[in-house]
């Protein structure tokens, strides 16, 4: 008797990990959607600004990201697959994955934390160079286009200040036109209008597009790493329900 309702017992315990587990599924597929989600939206929400970074660490965990969250959406169909088949090859293979996409998220997470730690500094070495000196010049459209996007989404006006124009390689040639400050300084863009530099003219924002763009990409980062560590989450706990179901399967059924 006592063996019989020990043998109950296992079996509504098993049963309840395979509810729990494919519960879990379904929530780790919406949050490999979310995952996804998050890296494109960081490619493409102002993807211009990348160019005006001196390295592609940002970029990369976008794509980890998007990389991670595909596997996590075949991951969790996997998964489902294995807690209704019940066979433990299927489960085996199925943590496995989680504890790659694990390890796959743990990477974009280190990154983006190391990223987040010199990105003040970066932008205050490379910024105000990048801007100067490749501002609409020949070979360097995407540059040119980066900041005055960069100017007239966040209202600011060189690097650290409007004065930072005044020794670029645009201003300092013929081609400027007597400009002081490029046309995207101005608060309503007009031909010709950035040689007025007057505050009742152009953007003067406290301190300057660093100060925006270092903002922007702080918030980015954080969303990147909430989102990566909300999933991981989840993805423990699948582990945990994994290893549970495969202990209590003891041969795959043919």
């Amino acid at each position: 008797m006592s063996a019989m309702y020990k043998d109950d017992q296992d079996d509504w315990m098993t049963v309840c990990l395979k509810y729990l587990l494919f519960v879990f599924n379904v929530l780790f597929w919406v949050g490999g959607a979310a995952v996804m989600g998050v890296g494109i939206w960081t490619l493409i929400d102002k993807s211009d600004y990348l160019s005006l970074l001196a390295s592609s660490t940002f970029a990369v965990s976008a794509y980890i990201l998007i990389l991670a969250g595909a596997l996590v959406m075949v991951t969790g169909f996997l998964g489902c697959c294995a807690v209704i088949r019940e066979q433990r090859s299927c489960l085996s293979t199925y943590f496995c994955c989680l504890l790659l996409i694990f390890l796959i998220e743990l990477v974009a997470g280190v990154l983006a934390y190391v990223y987040y730690q010199r990105l003040s500094e970066e932008l205050k070495q490379h910024l105000n160079e990048t801007m100067t000196e490749n501002y609409a010049q020949p070979g360097k459209e995407a540059i040119t286009l980066a900041v005055d996007r960069l100017q007239q989404d966040f209202k600011c006006c060189g690097s650290n200040n409007s004065f930072d124009w005044l020794h670029s390689v645009y201003m300092t040639s013929a081609v400027s036109e007597g400009r002081v400050v490029p046309d995207s300084c101005c608060k309503t863009i007009t031909t010709l209008c950035g040689r007025r530099d007057h505050p009742s003219n152009i953007y003067k924002t406290e301190g300057g597009c660093i100060t925006k763009l270092e903002q922007f990409l702080a918030d980015h980062l954080l969303i990147i790493g909430a989102v990566g560590i909300g999933v991981a989450c989840l993805q423990i706990c699948g582990m945990v329900f994994t290893c549970c179901l495969h202990r209590r399967i003891k041969l795959d059924p043919y």
